[in-house]
């Protein structure tokens, strides 16, 4: 990976990014980059699409409420997106806020909101949940804006993911032994990574059963300690970046 300009504003755009392109701003990108960071005309910024790389880009003023921006060179090429879903059950908004930013940081690629029997919030505002994606990836250097899925029964999150992908099941219940080691003796993870979080209540035992029955899922302490959902997802990506991502 190149350099990172760690002084460098960045700005998610919906592209595509190719030199000599130019993009017309929307209102809440203006607003950001004139009125909160006060650049002036002819800043030069870094940006980004999600599927193009990292690109410089000049901003270009046309009246007082009309910014452009025009595409230079290319500062980074675009890199594999770590195959890394997270799953967990919705919180109220500061914490869940929180959970997907740092979700975000952690190289997450998917974010799945699913409804449990305890789940605390079983509406997401999607529309908060992807701002939220986009500010922790022009923040930290990412290129890849995680997807966001709409909230589903776990059930159904469940039945849907492919049978080889590899399921990190959290389990406040599971035997406490060295995560790392766990997650290492499983193998290898070719066909990517799924946590699973689940609320403050815990799972139903329906549904731990249901969970159990799905194949290529293992069931993870994270220590003696029971943590809250947020510092959980955090936890266990941590371990699982460590141990078969690309912490390695």
């Amino acid at each position: 990976m190149a350099a990172y300009d760690f002084k460098a504003i960045r700005l998610f755009v919906a592209g595509p990014l190719a030199e000599g392109a130019v993009l017309a701003c929307d209102a809440d990108q203006t607003n950001y980059l004139l009125n909160v960071m006060r650049l002036d005309d002819g800043t030069r910024i870094a940006a980004f699409d999600g599927a193009n790389g990292e690109w410089a880009a000049r901003l270009r003023r046309s009246g007082k409420r009309s910014l452009s921006l025009t595409v230079e060179e290319r500062l980074r090429p675009q890199p594999d997106a770590c195959d890394l879903w997270l799953l967990f059950a919705p919180l109220k908004h500061a914490r869940l806020d929180y959970m997907v930013q740092k979700a975000v940081e952690m190289g997450v690629a998917r974010l799945v909101p699913v409804i449990t029997r305890h789940t605390q919030a079983s509406r997401v505002n999607l529309e908060r949940m992807r701002a939220n994606a986009v500010e922790a990836a022009e923040q930290c250097g990412i290129l890849t804006v995680a997807g966001c899925d709409d909230a589903q029964p776990l059930t159904s999150a469940l039945a849907a993911m492919p049978p080889d992908r590899l399921l990190v099941f959290c389990d406040e219940d599971a035997v406490i032994a060295n995560p790392v080691e766990a997650l290492r003796a499983n193998g290898a993870v070719g066909d990517g990574i799924a946590v699973l979080i689940g609320p403050e209540g815990g799972f139903s035992e329906e549904e731990r059963a249901f969970i159990a029955r799905r194949p290529r899922t293992l069931a993870l302490s994270l220590g003696p300690r029971i943590l809250r959902a947020d510092t959980a997802a955090v936890a266990a990506l941590s371990v699982v970046q460590a141990s078969l991502g690309d912490w390695r």
